[in-house]
């Protein structure tokens, strides 16, 4: 779950379990406060882990003499990871259980980043995070089902929105505390933090999170869940929007991996806690993403999607000016259109997906995670050849896909709408 995960959730797995009786979850009744503040604890703390080093990638590169794309893969082998094994943590999930499949990722993500710190080397470094993007795989599939399964339905957006609030806080959090903890004390401490924090969270999600009532376990059947997966990579559809959620997240990895180098090089040569404030940034993007679904009533999926094209395009340019304020007004437009974006693609997933939407929100998630991988690392070589140019150049070229994407979908649909009209004429006749 894109940082991400900050746009319109999927909710998954639900078939396994029966339907939330009148004891189920809600506010006010017992348990319900408890299972929304594990959840939010959960959330703050895999997502602070999952970007902990993205703040901190010019100190990283000055702690063991590498270029910018070598320490880039810090950050692009845990959502790499991520992105990987979402689809089986899921799927084992519905065997196991959430709070179990939950607990575990919660306690191995930690105890790693715990680790992370200490790392004799940067491949070391890069093998831990990897490990620690796969453990966090087992928590956003598994916390929406658990949702879904025992809260009432009617207080179901109130407990995800928690959630998804916790993803954001922690990935913006855990920036800026790694960023101020590493210019006081360097970049080993900062990390170091963010895993003390993330233990206090676990410690809260495994003490307050109340046990399953309504799970029923379901037996593993990989043939059909590889019937499933096959039917949604069949779907033209659901194609484009996978395809446009990774091309987003490029734009999003190459950004905000590099903008830290871009910040510390001259004219700017700000410190590592001012670097890690500039994420702050984030909020802008919930702002955005709570506002994509009335802008999709007013525009349409399309309209709201080319607005989100344009809007990241004027920020990327407008950040090519070696002005701090036109940098951060970049960035505050590149966060707005991709979090726009994101929220109106994965929305769209869960609409089109008629069955199996576990799997379809779990190949989002992998599309999504991927797209953050190779935005981070390509717009670090990028950046590491030719500047920050070369990198916005990347993510514009991300953009001119998702564009193309939108403008295919667009002519795909007046093609459909075209061949329904003789039958529907006929029908009347």
């Amino acid at each position: 779950m894109p940082p991400a995960h900050t746009g319109a959730p999927v909710i998954p797995g639900a078939s396994t379990a029966s339907s939330p009786g009148p004891e189920a979850l809600s506010p006010g009744r017992p348990g319900y406060r408890r299972m929304s503040l594990a959840l939010f604890a959960a959330g703050l703390a895999t997502f602070a882990l999952l970007y902990s080093t993205q703040a901190l990638l010019p100190a990283v590169s000055a702690g063991f003499g590498v270029t910018a794309g070598q320490a880039s893969w810090t950050v692009s082998a845990a959502t790499g990871a991520l992105a990987l094994f979402v689809l089986p943590l899921s799927a084992l999930s519905e065997r196991f259980g959430r709070t179990r499949m939950m607990s575990w990722s919660m306690v191995t993500a930690v105890c790693v980043g715990l680790l992370v710190p200490f790392a004799p080397s940067l491949e070391w470094l890069v093998v831990l995070r990897a490990v620690q993007g796969a453990a966090i795989a087992g928590i956003p599939a598994s916390a929406m089902a658990y949702l879904a399964e025992e809260v009432r339905p009617r207080a179901l957006v109130g407990a995800i929105g928690l959630f998804v609030a916790g993803n954001s806080i922690g990935g913006m959090s855990g920036r800026i505390v790694t960023g101020w903890a590493a210019q006081l004390w360097g970049w080993r401490a900062g990390l170091l933090t963010v895993g003390l924090m993330a233990l206090a969270c676990a410690v809260a999600f495994l003490v307050l999170l109340p046990r399953a009532r309504f799970f029923r376990p379901a037996s593993l059947n990989p043939r059909a869940v590889g019937r499933t997966v096959a039917g949604h990579l069949r779907d033209p559809l659901l194609l484009r929007l996978y395809g446009i959620g990774a091309l987003f997240m490029t734009v999003f990895g190459a950004v905000y991996t590099v903008i830290g180098y871009r910040l510390v090089d001259e004219p700017f040569s700000l410190g590592q806690g001012v670097i890690g404030s500039v994420f702050l940034v984030y909020l802008v993007g919930t702002v955005s993403s709570a506002a994509a679904g009335r802008l999709v009533a007013r525009t349409g999926r399309r309209g709201a999607l080319y607005l989100a094209v344009t809007t990241t395009a004027l920020g990327l340019l407008l950040s090519l000016a070696d002005s701090l304020a036109a940098i951060l007004a970049g960035l505050v437009l590149i966060t707005a259109g991709f979090f726009a974006g994101h929220a109106v693609a994965s929305a769209a997933v869960s609409r089109t997906a008629k069955s199996g939407r576990a799997q379809a929100s779990a190949l989002y998630q992998s599309a999504y995670y991927l797209g953050s991988s190779a935005g981070g690392t390509l717009g670090a070589l990028a950046y590491h050849a030719s500047g920050w140019a070369a990198t916005v150049g990347i993510a514009l070229l991300a953009v001119v896909g998702v564009a193309s994407i939108t403008l295919y979908g667009s002519h795909a649909a007046r093609a459909q709408r075209a061949r329904q009209l003789p039958h529907r004429a006929a029908t009347a006749r």
